[in-house]
């Protein structure tokens, strides 16, 4: 599945595609942007020593895919109807992974606007999800994915001991506008800008409050490069995606000097022109903190 080739042409307009599918007569949803290919089930090769939620690898068109099986990493039932069960191929955090589902039926295009965060009565399901829509009369849970596969490889994930290649570091001055929506991720990115001397740190937990905050500089008279000199936005993200927000922080005439850092799971070759496209100065995949470290020294001298 090709992204470039899909229904949505243009960058930053806080919509979405999302692939929906089923699991134990549950009903989630996958961002279109992560989907390579969906496929019917092939065999699999069990490996020794594998993590319980892990079903073996595949290979795909020369590639090696290791297979996850979601109905087990969400404490499901297995699957009743074996033979609508599918494979859906993702790309995230730089590497290539198997879901195994148990249906997939269609495509539905929505706005970052139409999804909610868990509410605090539903924190069971924080945890796994990034976010719920509502359509008709029933709920797509929206599955965080990146979760999943660094739950069962946490070296997938952002790594702190990333900073030991960049040296001492002195405390800095400037100011840094963080929008993004996980709790865990927030605490980790914080924490680590904060070891990196980055201990000004302005948090939003999605576009829309970062925008509002932005926008509020502005309104209130307030020269924006004096409160924030740099801003790092995620790209999925409730009721304001980063995508959109680093267009409209960029077409703004006061904050487009601001420079913008997407970091995200989603920057991948294929992906990388739409943060081009919205005006971007920089896009690091999730897992490169290091890598963030050094783009933001040099964007913020």
């Amino acid at each position: 599945m090709d992204d470039k080739k899909g229904i949505l042409l243009e960058s930053g307009t806080n919509e979405l595609e999302i692939i929906e599918f089923g699991i134990a007569g549950e009903t989630f949803g996958i961002n279109v942007i992560k989907v390579r290919e969906v496929i019917n089930p092939v065999p699999v090769t069990r490996t020794p020593k594998m993590h319980p939620h892990v079903m073996g690898i595949i290979q795909l068109r020369g590639e090696v895919l290791p297979v996850i099986n979601l109905a087990k990493a969400l404490g499901y039932p297995p699957s009743e109807h074996p033979e609508q069960d599918k494979l859906i191929i993702a790309e995230l955090n730089q590497m290539k992974v198997a879901f195994y589902v148990h249906s997939v039926s269609r495509i539905h295009r929505i706005s970052w606007e139409q999804i909610e965060k868990p509410s605090e009565l539903a924190r069971g399901i924080e945890s796994s999800t990034t976010g719920v829509v509502k359509l008709d009369d029933r709920f797509i849970l929206l599955l965080d994915f990146e979760k999943v596969v660094v739950d069962i490889s946490p070296e997938t994930g952002i790594n702190m001991g990333q900073l030991k290649d960049l040296g001492s570091r002195s405390p800095s001055t400037k100011r840094v506008l963080l929008a993004e929506d996980s709790a865990i991720l927030r605490k980790l990115i914080e924490e680590t800008l904060h070891e990196a001397g980055y201990v000004h740190v302005e948090i939003c937990q999605d576009g829309n409050e970062a925008w509002n905050y932005l926008e509020h500089l502005v309104r209130t008279g307030k020269n924006v490069v004096d409160h924030i000199q740099l801003v790092i936005t995620d790209i999925e993200m409730p009721k304001m995606d980063g995508h959109h927000l680093t267009k409209r922080i960029k077409e703004h005439p006061e904050l487009r000097k601001l420079p913008v850092v997407i970091f995200s799971s989603l920057i991948t070759d294929d992906l990388r022109h739409k943060g081009e496209k919205v005006g971007a100065d920089a896009q690091v995949s999730k897992p490169e903190i290091g890598n963030l470290i050094k783009i933001i020294d040099q964007l913020v001298l």
